[in-house]
């Protein structure tokens, strides 16, 4: 058996078509079913239901495909080990966040990179809590930084990272000048532009609203951080937003922010990596960096100065949270 074969088999169960998987390979057609075909033959079993076309796995394949993603991750983290022992961590690593937490991304990278300053980082913002999990365990990510509710750790490990707050953002018109804060209920008579209801995010808003005894009914609904923004910059709506999108994106013009009381609603961020021993030594170290971070300080609600600090991960160890952290890279 050939780590190739097991690629060109998990290819076709991905792309559910021997004509894609082989593009996706980077081989001809013929070459990729006469592998698969051998590694049936080596197995004594049949992987695929075949007809004119792809018709599924069998449920030998359906295991198999388990393993073999099991072993081509369990590969590619040895090769990149012993690549490790020669010249530090490279290659890329795969971090998918939701599209809520991804502006919180750039100091974890920053403190990372600076570590490692031949690895790279490709950061998929756009996937749900869902799909950040199922990518996680088919080790199609190597980290996510995310919302991971209890019935999420099975087969990850899950480090905190910091406790997001919720802010209103508001036309200053809307508010009462100099108040710090709202409550929910009040908040609930504005008129509104949130996040999609699909999205985790907006699913601790709508709770937080319930606790408060009452209901949001929004006027305008968006999956999109940047739309979200817009809307509230029209100065038409008000919307609520993690307090820590404030460092990466300050308010400008009449718009204020204010912190939601009553409830004091919170939800806790973590990155989580495959529990798999010894996994991709990448992966594992992001999630040794980040853990040292102290981002419940850093993104606290007085704190404006992340671009700051950022620097200081890339340019190297001053004052600051990542001092200590830096050090000893």
């Amino acid at each position: 058996m050939l780590f190739r074969q097991l690629e060109y088999f998990v290819a076709v169960a991905r792309e559910k078509h021997f004509a894609r998987a082989a593009d996706a390979c980077y081989v001809s057609q013929p070459a990729l079913s006469v592998a698969i075909a051998k590694l049936e033959r080596e197995l004594n079993v049949t992987l695929i239901n075949r007809g004119r076309s792809f018709e599924g796995l069998t449920p030998e394949g359906e295991r198999l495909v388990v393993w073999a993603k099991r072993i081509l991750a369990e590969h590619d983290a040895f090769k990149a080990e012993v690549a490790v022992m020669r010249s530090g961590i490279t290659g890329t690593l795969r971090l998918g966040t939701g599209p809520t937490v991804s502006t919180t991304t750039a100091l974890p990278v920053a403190a990372f990179c600076a570590m490692h300053p031949l690895a790279r980082v490709k950061v998929n913002s756009r996937l749900s809590s869902g799909e950040l999990i199922r990518q996680l365990r088919d080790f199609e990510l190597d980290a996510a930084i995310a919302h991971f509710g209890p019935d999420d750790h099975e087969g990850l490990d899950v480090v905190p990272l910091y406790e997001e707050q919720y802010t209103l953002l508001a036309p200053g018109e809307h508010l009462t000048p100099q108040r710090p804060t709202i409550t929910w209920a009040e908040a609930a008579q504005l008129p509104l532009a949130l996040l999609s209801p699909d999205m985790r995010f907006r699913q601790f808003i709508d709770r937080a609203f319930q606790s408060a005894g009452v209901v949001a009914n929004p006027q305008v609904e968006t999956d999109s951080v940047a739309s979200l923004y817009a809307n509230v910059a029209s100065g038409a709506w008000a919307s609520i937003v993690p307090h820590t999108w404030l460092n990466a994106m300050p308010v400008t013009g009449g718009t204020r922010a204010v912190r939601l009381v009553g409830p004091d609603a919170r939800a806790q961020i973590s990155v989580a990596i495959h529990a798999a021993t010894p996994g991709s030594i990448a992966a594992r170290t992001f999630l040794n960096v980040v853990a040292g971070l102290s981002l419940d300080e850093v993104f606290a609600p007085q704190r404006t100065d992340l671009a700051a600090l950022a620097r200081t991960a890339v340019e190297g160890p001053h004052d600051g949270p990542l001092a200590d952290l830096c050090s000893t890279g």
